[in-house]
């Protein structure tokens, strides 16, 4: 089991509200490379991992990805919360206030429902890291383009945080691909 502190894994501030900016960061909330695909991901194929070290690794990551989701959240909600609604009409999320007012829900950045096809598990750890190793790429991709999309620097500060940990778990998933691969080809007799 784990511990939970009551905290962010890193602080999110923003300079005020702001939908324009919360509308295209959603997508790392409930978007195809966002951080609950991301977890989902991970904490199910950790199971058909062939070795201990990769199932930690995918817990590790997967539970991390949660711990970002709940980061994503906080910079949506707070861009959000004391906007205008006019400020919300402007902004296009007039139809999203409709069905959710302020509160979050799994959507990409044009409003589209999060969907299990976003994710994959395929039950070869080859095939699944590789899955893994090109997924923290998109996420990091996503990242690099919402910075340039900000014009809040408080949000830019904790989408970089964000975007470099994509960066590590990519290394993480590159070092657990080649533990598998080893344990794999010692497992051939001829």
């Amino acid at each position: 089991m784990w511990i939970y502190e009551k905290k962010l894994e890193y602080p999110v501030r923003v300079s005020g509200p702001n939908p324009r900016l919360a509308k295209v960061i959603i997508t790392q909330y409930g978007g195809p490379d966002g951080e609950l695909a991301a977890s989902l991901r991970y904490l199910t194929q950790r199971y058909t991992m062939p070795i201990p070290q990769a199932k930690a690794v995918l817990t590790d990551i997967g539970t991390e990805e949660l711990a970002h989701m709940e980061i994503v959240a906080a910079l949506v909600y707070n861009l959000i919360k004391d906007a205008p609604l006019e400020e919300i009409k402007r902004a296009g999320l007039d139809g999203y206030y409709a069905d959710h007012d302020r509160a979050l829900y799994f959507v990409n950045a044009e409003g589209a429902p999060w969907t299990a096809a976003y994710i994959q598990s395929k039950g070869d750890p080859v095939t699944d890291l590789y899955e893994n190793m090109a997924a923290e790429q998109k996420a990091r991709s996503t990242y690099e383009y919402l910075i340039q999309l900000s014009d809040d620097p408080d949000v830019s500060d904790t989408l970089k945080f964000l975007r470099e940990r994509e960066v590590v778990h990519f290394q993480r998933f590159g070092e657990t691909l080649n533990l598998v691969q080893d344990y794999l080809e010692r497992k051939k007799y001829y």
